[in-house]
């Protein structure tokens, strides 16, 4: 019955009285998902917003009338571009709605802390190039990510024109997964990357992944029609590009769609992607089940379908090093951000305590 007049109060959106209009909002994502969030009342009194970018002190969000800032204050979550948020007839934040796919990584360096990189992604490109800096193992580490996220990957390989071993990289990135959509591309050419269409959709979002010089600012460009992206070039001796997107940004598209891109990455530490490891490696884990011990680590044990796949050449080493390298990581990442999750809670509780003895004995002087 309430979605039943949720619909009736859509069929007249933007009469006086409702606070937004969805139909308006479907050009920015909004679909069901979001909208079976919204209680009546909420529906009445407040009004979606997308987050397109995050500064330090405003977060700039696009409406059904379109683009607004909104301070942030202390009551705001850690929220992420893509995220969608419900404000009041004010434009002060209400509430986070629950996300579609959310992605994540363990800050770079040594700091144990949790980094959202972006939320309600439909697609994720995994940028690659295809020369020196072509590497299966990294393309594994992204599948991950995407896999855990819960949006569909698809391998995006550029300078298409200027690799040497085109075919031979295409058929390893294929290799990885034999369901998994693979696209080489010439970044500068309209043409051809219009083969990356079919991902782009009205209120479609395509997340941009890659590390740092692979050529996706190029490739924003060239979708956008616009020189929205600063790009550098290759440098000679090793074929790496050049850093140069500093931000993220939820950008729509001219022909529909919205694309997020994000800076390249020069380390994506994994946590918290044990389901997203098990899809990408799905052979392995599939001989997994047929060892002889279901503790069995794939190393020396007896009855290893695993080793036993290995040594028949049905499984390629590195590969498995790789898998085994991830499961190590993301273990370890993961149990150090449980930690730290614990430690906040727990410092969290005592500030609260310490704050309700405080009015407590100023109540009693």
């Amino acid at each position: 019955q309430r979605q039943m007049c949720i619909r009736d109060r859509c069929a007249g959106a933007g009469v006086p009285g409702l606070m937004f209009d969805p139909a308006a909002l479907q050009a920015l994502g909004w679909s069901p998902h979001f909208q079976q969030q919204l209680t009546l009342e909420e529906f009445d009194s407040c009004r979606p917003a997308r987050l397109l970018e995050q500064h330090r002190s405003l977060l700039a969000v696009g409406t059904d009338t379109g683009e607004i800032n909104v301070p942030i204050t202390p009551t705001i979550p850690a929220v992420v571009v893509g995220d969608w948020l419900l404000l009041d007839e004010d434009n002060h934040f209400v509430r986070l709605l629950e996300r579609v796919s959310l992605f994540s990584r363990k800050a770079a360096g040594t700091r144990v802390q949790e980094q959202l990189i972006a939320a309600n992604v439909d697609t994720a490109f995994i940028v690659s190039s295809l020369n020196q800096d072509f590497n299966p193992s990294r393309l594994e580490r992204y599948l991950a990510l995407v896999h855990e996220a819960g949006a569909e990957p698809v391998i995006v390989l550029t300078k298409a024109d200027l690799g040497e071993q085109v075919e031979e990289h295409i058929a390893r990135a294929r290799a990885l997964d034999p369901l998994l959509i693979v696209e080489a591309v010439d970044a500068r050419s309209a043409e051809s990357v219009a083969a990356l269409r079919p991902w782009l959709g009205e209120g479609k979002t395509v997340l941009f992944l890659g590390s740092s010089g692979v050529g996706k600012s190029t490739l924003v460009n060239t979708l956008m029609g616009a020189d929205v992206q600063a790009t550098s070039g290759i440098r000679e001796d090793d074929s790496k590009g050049r850093h140069t997107t500093t931000g993220r940004s939820l950008l729509p598209l001219p022909g529909g769609g919205l694309l997020l891109d994000t800076p390249g990455m020069r380390e994506l530490q994994l946590a918290d992607v044990e389901q997203g490891l098990e899809r990408t490696f799905a052979d392995i884990t599939a001989l997994a089940e047929h060892c002889r011990f279901s503790d069995c680590a794939h190393e020396t044990e007896p009855g290893c379908a695993v080793i036993a796949a290995l040594e028949a050449g049905d499984l390629d080493s590195r590969r498995l090093e790789n898998y085994r390298k991830l499961l190590r990581e993301q273990a370890l990442n993961s149990a150090s951000l449980a930690e730290k999750r614990s430690r906040d809670r727990a410092l969290g509780k005592f500030y609260r305590s310490v704050l309700s003895e405080s009015r407590k004995r100023k109540t009693d002087e």
